[in-house]
């Protein structure tokens, strides 16, 4: 038998709130989270803002000792996991914690702890390099943490799929649980790569926006006069559960996850593939699994990540696979507020795309301001919209060539 897979719980830290419904919340009042760098002094670098998580202080889920132990980007993905699993009612103790797994994505892991201590070793030697350099930079390590701060002994480990890792989290997480391997997973993806070094290599590459003058409008999704993405930091987690777990304990679902895609454009380290169809690849993917026609999709939460090209681009996959029905369909891409956080934008869109579900609301796209004729869709743009969403998409895309759809269902 394979098994149906709901969400049971939802958590986050983001540029725009420390938990879910204060993101949700100011995602609809189009809040952008973007402002000048905090974490470190930017003069002379291209760009000196960014999407920060202000305000997190991981002493408020986990001790003093154990948040020292840990990188930025665990300590999200910590913080995070334990809001979605106190969200879902979940417990778990010796009868149920090898049939809990735990996947926790993350694209770059420890950066932070990595340049720290390399200034260590170049300042100070060899001998002063801190003995959890190792464990607090490998990317695994937020999943590691989650599994050991709640005892689930399932599979557990980290996709590194650069900005499609939480998506393609999710994913597998799906999948292992239609399968019978597990019965929940805590699942998704964090991130924390706003330093010195971090900032400095998306410019290089000439990934990053540049408008210094006006952070707050930097990400501009789908507008002709986009430049580049803006770094973000945060975590988004899922706790999935198959049906024959929720209903033993009587859990109430929040909405019902029925398809995932995956695909390689194989085509360059940085740029999407021509037109997009790896990404329409994917798509298609998702669609054929959930077992669904795409005219019922209502609403798609897009990577959109205020880069030339993957705009355009997502923007032909999308009429690629929907034809006339994708100017029907109303999409935003919330990196518009949040920025874009890499391996964890796919997981942290995907419980934002859960959220327009259970409140029957498109969050907007803000900065939207300049038409593109090579983006002509309706990416609702400056406010949200209520709109009965029965059935809607989160799609990421990342450096290499990775493609990931999810596809989401309201229960009502």
């Amino acid at each position: 038998m394979v098994e149906r897979v709901f969400i049971t719980g939802v958590g986050s830290i983001s540029p725009v709130g420390l938990s879910i419904n204060e993101t949700w919340s100011n995602l609809t009042k189009g809040m952008s989270g973007v402002d000048t760098i905090s974490s470190f002094d930017p003069e002379g670098y291209e760009t000196t803002f960014a999407a920060e998580a202000t305000g997190f202080d991981p002493e408020v889920y986990i001790d003093k000792k154990q948040a020292r132990r840990m990188d930025r980007f665990v300590q999200l993905a910590a913080a995070a996991s334990l809001e979605a699993f106190e969200d879902s009612g979940l417990s778990i103790d010796e009868s149920n914690a090898d049939r809990v797994s735990v996947m926790v994505a993350s694209g770059i892991g420890g950066i932070i702890t990595l340049s720290d201590q390399i200034g260590v070793l170049n300042n100070r030697g060899p001998n002063r390099v801190s003995p959890f350099l190792v464990p607090m930079m490998l990317p695994d390590m937020a999943s590691g943490q989650v599994s050991m701060l709640l005892g689930a002994k399932g599979a557990n480990y980290c996709t590194v799929s650069a900005c499609a890792s939480g998506a393609d989290s999710i994913g597998m997480a799906f999948e292992a649980i239609r399968r019978g391997d597990v019965d929940a997973a805590v699942t998704g993806g964090a991130e924390a790569a706003i330093c010195p070094v971090g900032v400095a290599g998306f410019n290089a590459c000439q990934a990053l926006s540049k408008r210094n003058d006006d952070p707050k409008t930097a990400s501009r999704p789908f507008d002709a006069d986009r430049d580049g993405f803006v770094l973000g930091e945060g975590a988004g987690v899922l706790v999935l559960e198959s049906q024959t777990s929720m209903e033993a304990r009587g859990a109430e679902p929040i909405a019902e996850m029925i398809g995932y895609g995956a695909t390689a454009d194989a085509y360059h380290i940085t740029q999407p593939g021509p037109e997009g169809e790896g990404g329409a690849r994917a798509m298609n993917m998702a669609l054929r699994k959930a077992n669904i026609a795409p005219e019922e999709v209502d609403y798609i939460n897009a990577h959109g990540t205020s880069t030339p090209l993957n705009d355009k681009f997502e923007t032909m996959a999308m009429k690629s696979v929907f034809g006339e029905h994708a100017y029907n369909i109303p999409i935003s891409s919330t990196k518009s507020m949040t920025g874009h956080l890499l391996g964890a934008s796919g997981a942290l869109e995907a419980a934002i795309t859960v959220m327009a579900l259970k409140n029957q609301t498109v969050p907007p796209t803000i900065n939207l301001q300049n038409e593109d004729p090579d983006c002509d869709l309706n990416y609702t743009p400056g406010s949200p919209k209520p709109l009965a969403i029965g059935t809607a998409m989160s799609n990421s895309f990342g450096f290499g060539g990775h493609n990931a759809s999810l596809i989401f269902q309201n229960l009502s």
